[in-house]
């Protein structure tokens, strides 16, 4: 009987001893779970990626979005927005300017890490290029001189148009062909500025780009000079663009957007440049 009671006894001392190591181990998985909930929210999005530097592609002609002073600076609303993503992110930004007719093969050959200097959010780039979320809306707009008869989209019938070379506004134009087809030349130039110049000069009647960029130019040159058709190409969002096996950079580039709409960057950098707050919320 002393031994049947015995038994029983280191048996239930085993079962206590069990418990006793389980309940001891529980503390070492609490480090792990708050590591979890810490991704959750979208905190620790620096120490995930791996960059001493992000190199930033972008056209420094392109104002008032990215272009250079009378210094020679890189300034502009996407010149600002990089500088403040980059404090978010906890990485050096390198902007570096580009052909922009070249812009996706400098990405997938990894020369540059991102796209952005009113990057037009397409779907045939959307097949080359992973997009953030759009951050500012803008338009495909017509400018002519302000004597011409030009007054509609049906006016550029026989007339010479300029657009930038690899730009949205050549897509933009190319999904109207019934207009496309009525003009007597489209003439590409590299940069938004040789179009607005070869308008000036008489060479060209009329300059399709975007509109961020015209109202600017206008109000630098003198807007009784020029005309913007009410009738455009089309509306469409800006974005960044990514290569898209780079998913980390993605995500942290969208969380530092976000966090500069709620702590009032973009309506701040907006408002500087343009009068209002159009940035995308």
């Amino acid at each position: 009987m002393k031994k049947k009671i015995l038994s029983v006894c280191m048996a239930t001392m085993m079962i206590l001893g069990m418990a006793a190591c389980g309940s001891s181990e529980q503390p070492t998985q609490q480090p792990e779970q708050e590591q979890t909930e810490q991704q959750a929210t979208g905190e620790e999005t620096e120490s995930t990626l791996d960059y001493d530097k992000i190199v930033v592609g972008l056209d420094d002609t392109f104002a008032p979005l990215g272009f250079r002073d009378e210094e020679g600076n890189l300034v502009g609303v996407d010149v600002e927005l990089m500088e403040a993503t980059s404090e978010i992110m906890g990485i050096p930004f390198e902007l570096q300017p580009i052909d922009w007719s070249m812009k996706e093969t400098e990405l997938a050959n990894k020369n540059i890490d991102m796209i952005w200097n009113g990057y037009t959010i397409t779907e045939e780039r959307k097949e080359k290029v992973a997009f953030s979320q759009p951050y500012l809306n803008n338009r495909q707009v017509v400018v002519t001189m302000a004597d011409t008869d030009i007054n509609t989209l049906a006016d550029l019938t026989d007339k010479t148009v300029a657009a930038q070379a690899e730009s949205s506004a050549i897509d933009a134009i190319n999904s109207k062909p019934e207009i496309a087809q009525t003009f007597k030349s489209l003439g590409e130039f590299e940069t938004n500025d040789q179009c607005l110049m070869d308008l000036e000069a008489g060479r060209t009647d009329a300059v399709v780009a975007d509109e961020v960029i015209i109202r600017y130019y206008v109000s630098k040159k003198g807007e009784e000079k020029y005309k913007i058709l009410e009738e455009d190409f089309g509306k469409e969002e800006y974005g960044i663009g990514v290569r898209k096996e780079d998913t980390q950079l993605l995500e942290a580039l969208n969380v530092a957007l976000d966090t500069l709409k709620e702590n009032g960057t973009t309506k701040e950098i907006s408002e500087k440049w343009f009068g209002s707050d159009i940035i995308m919320e």
